[in-house]
C-alpha cells in the first residue's frame, strides 16, 4: 500500500518504561526535536510488541501514522532501532492499513463492555473446568458445543501472536479475513478452527456460565464472567503502520509462514 501522503517533519516520540526505550528517545529528541502527539505529523514507538500495541490503542482515534523502533523483548510489530536517518527512513517507510476487532461482551449482570483489539479477541475459562462454548456466524450456529479451554479471534497483524501459539492459521496481512481458533479443545477434538471472511460477526455464547465461568480479552481489556461475546472488525477504525521497505508486515509474516 502506498504511505499517506503527508510530510513527516514533526515527530512525536513514545517509550515504554525500560531504560533502554527511554534512553532512546531522549537520544532522538536532541536529534529531531520532540513534538506533541496532537501536533505531530507521525508517532515513533520505542519498545516491543506490547508498547506498539498500547500506541495503537491510545491514539486509535489521531489518524496519525506510527513508525515502531526495536528497544524491548518481542519486536515483530518493530522496526530495527538506529538513531541515524530518520526523517529518511520515515520519508521511505511503507505503509500498511490494519483494522481493530470490537469486542461486545455481556456480563453476568447483563451490562455490555466493549472494547478494541488489534490482535486477537479471545475466551477462557475462568475455572479448573473446560469451558462449554456455543458458536454462531452472522447468527448462524456453526458449533453447538465446544468444550475447550477457550476459543479466539484474530486479525491478519495478530494471526503470528497467540492465535499462532494455539496452532491457528497464520493469514496475510492483507487478506480479507479473520481466524477462528481453539485453545486446547476437548471436544470435538479434531476441530482446528476456521478461516472467516472479516465482514462476518462471531458470536460465542457460554453453557453453564455459572458453573463454569468464562473471561473475554480484547489485547489487554478485560471483562470477567461473560454469557456471550459478539466479534466483528471495525473497518470504521484505519491505523496506518509504518515500515521499513523489505521489512514490512507482508514479508514478516511470509518470512513466517517459512520458519525463519
Amino acid at each position: 500500500m502506498n504511505r499517506p501522503k503527508q510530510g513527516y517533519k514533526h515527530i512525536a516520540f513514545v517509550a515504554s518504561g525500560t531504560p533502554e526505550a527511554r534512553e532512546a528517545s531522549e537520544r532522538l529528541a536532541q536529534l529531531y526535536g520532540r513534538a506533541d502527539p496532537k501536533s505531530a505529523d507521525v508517532i515513533v514507538a520505542l519498545g516491543g510488541d506490547g508498547l506498539m500495541l498500547q500506541t495503537l490503542h491510545k491514539f486509535m482515534d489521531a489518524g496519525k501514522p506510527i513508525y515502531g523502533m526495536h528497544r524491548g523483548t518481542v519486536g515483530f510489530l518493530m522496526n530495527e532501532f538506529s538513531a541515524d536517518n530518520l526523517v529518511e527512513r520515515l520519508a521511505a517507510a511503507q505503509n500498511t492499513v490494519i483494522h481493530p476487532l470490537l469486542m461486545r461482551a455481556r456480563d453476568a449482570q447483563g451490562a455490555v463492555h466493549e472494547h478494541h483489539a488489534f490482535n486477537e479477541v479471545s475466551v477462557f475459562r475462568q475455572s479448573y473446568q473446560a469451558a462449554r462454548l456455543r458458536i454462531l456466524i452472522d447468527g448462524k450456529e456453526r458449533l453447538s458445543e465446544l468444550m475447550a479451554d477457550g476459543v479466539l479471534v484474530a486479525t491478519p497483524a495478530g494471526s503470528t501472536a497467540y492465535n499462532l501459539s494455539a496452532q491457528g492459521p497464520i493469514i496475510p496481512i492483507n487478506a480479507p479475513m479473520l481466524a477462528l481458533t481453539p485453545i486446547s479443545p476437548f471436544r470435538p477434538r479434531r476441530w482446528r478452527g476456521a478461516l472467516l471472511p472479516d465482514t462476518a460477526k462471531v458470536t460465542i455464547e457460554v453453557a453453564e456460565a455459572d458453573k463454569r465461568p468464562v473471561a473475554a480479552v480484547a489485547d489487554h481489556d478485560e471483562v470477567r464472567s461473560v454469557h456471550s461475546v459478539e466479534v466483528s472488525m471495525d473497518h470504521k477504525i484505519s491505523m496506518h503502520m509504518l515500515f521499513d521497505p523489505g521489512h514490512n508486515l507482508d514479508e514478516r509474516i511470509l518470512r513466517e509462514q517459512f520458519g525463519y
